[in-house]
């Protein structure tokens, strides 16, 4: 099964919250960090790294002594990565989104089939729960580039899969863009983390209302409990959202947090809190009717 930890804005506690389930997970599991522009997942997880490797995606090279300038492949592309300019063709790489249209376009065969760096993606292991040996992968993307669902669907292609492989828990970015949608639509059941303050309700609508049409099982996890007001457990409870885990406002979470600790080993009655949250996604993903779909 694939959990996806989401959140409609950042800092509300989702690193802190996978980390915890990841360290606590009562099954074989992979832990993947797919907030790729920051990824910071294994600051907490401390994996080994075993590989990185560059990722790349497929953009046009274009040869000057074939081309025509017959405009098709320009017309074509709806980012603007390819223009005629005078008796020149221009190819803007970092415009480009590889659909590979242009290739299959142009009628001369002056455009080929070359390759922009995305970023890496890199591959370990880490301790969780009984296991000494889970899986861990996250992409980093190179600075300097603006796209990063292709670089996550290249960490995606590279997941294990079948019942051996275990239970796959996923980091996404924050907020519902197209990143945070990539991140999610394959999951099985979606954890949504906010937070009761004004921001936290505002922004967790959103996601619920990014999200709530992908039709998978949602529950809600409301971190720093206490702390604001009842406004999101009003909303949920209006909204038949399943509220899975509240996690009290508590210092030594955050402190733990700032020395890169998984929250639920150091600190201890947050322990129950987390394996309270394993058991209501793991009986979501095996119930999604009894759960329902937020």
């Amino acid at each position: 099964m694939i959990y996806a930890i989401a959140s409609g804005k950042g800092g509300t506690g989702k690193t802190t919250v996978t980390a915890s389930l990841a360290a606590l997970w009562n099954r074989p599991v992979t832990a993947v960090d797919l907030d790729v522009e920051e990824p910071n997942l294994h600051l907490f997880l401390h994996p080994e790294l075993t590989s990185e490797e560059p990722a790349f995606m497929e953009v046009p090279v274009a040869d000057p002594e074939r081309c025509t300038l017959c405009g098709q492949c320009a017309a074509f592309c709806q980012f603007k990565a390819l223009s005629v300019m005078g008796k020149t063709l221009l190819v803007f790489p970092e415009m480009c989104h590889g659909c590979g249209g242009c290739l299959l376009l142009c009628p001369e065969k002056a455009l080929s089939p070359g390759g922009r760096e995305l970023g890496q993606i890199v591959s370990g292991h880490f301790r969780a729960g009984r296991s000494e040996d889970a899986s861990f992968f996250m992409g980093r993307l190179r600075v300097g580039e603006a796209m990063s669902p292709p670089l996550m669907r290249q960490v995606k292609a590279r997941l294990p899969v079948g019942g051996a492989a275990g239970d796959i828990l996923i980091d996404s970015p924050p907020g519902v863009s197209c990143p945070a949608v990539n991140a999610v639509m394959d999951a099985d059941v979606l954890v949504l983390v906010t937070e009761p303050t004004p921001f936290g309700l505002h922004d967790f609508q959103l996601a619920v209302q990014a999200f709530r049409p992908l039709g998978k099982p949602l529950g809600a996890v409301i971190n720093r409990s206490g702390l604001g007001d009842a406004g999101v457990q009003d909303y949920c409870r209006a909204e038949g959202i399943p509220v899975w885990a509240e996690i009290p406002f508590n210092r030594a979470v955050a402190e733990a947090y700032s020395r890169g600790e998984v929250a639920a080993r150091a600190v201890p009655e947050l322990r129950d809190v987390i394996l309270a949250l394993m058991e209501r996604m793991q009986a979501a993903a095996s119930n999604p009717e009894e759960a329902g779909h937020a």
